[in-house]
């Protein structure tokens, strides 16, 4: 990936739905090297799709969340299999430091907040967790 590349995904983080006409305005070349940029990036794997971002009381007031856990030993994989099972968790991530893996969960209510967590900390090779509740998105 260069420049151009790095720039050309900025604007699709901002608005995935410009035209080809108008990113390659932004960047100062022609339709068709975006084009082509946009589909060796997508078959490289680099993009590998795009969505959509929906204001928070869209979304239902639902309740989002950062979980950082701590594994006992050499227990990630068969936790991050088990909160796979989970559909409150949305992705998964390990990680290097305090936390081995971060937990992105989201719930209809704070009650059924209360209750993954509760069931989440339960898990055998968990040693630890700290969550935070995800007031505002100001980006992505």
């Amino acid at each position: 990936m260069d420049d151009l590349d790095r720039r050309l995904i900025a604007l699709l983080r901002h608005d995935a739905r410009l035209p080809v006409a108008s990113l390659a305005a932004d960047l100062g070349v022609s339709r068709a090297t975006v084009k082509a940029r946009i589909d060796r990036l997508r078959e490289t794997g680099v993009i590998q799709g795009f969505t959509i971002r929906l204001r928070s009381h869209e979304a239902g007031g639902r309740v989002r969340a950062i979980m950082m856990i701590e594994v006992e030993g050499h227990r990630a994989e068969t936790v991050v299999r088990r909160l796979q099972g989970f559909p409150e968790v949305r992705a998964l991530h390990t990680t290097n430091g305090r936390w081995d893996v971060v937990a992105e969960l989201e719930t209809d209510t704070l009650e059924a907040f209360d209750r993954l967590l509760s069931t989440v900390r339960l898990l055998d090779g968990i040693a630890g967790s700290e969550t935070s509740i995800l007031l505002s998105s100001r980006k992505g």
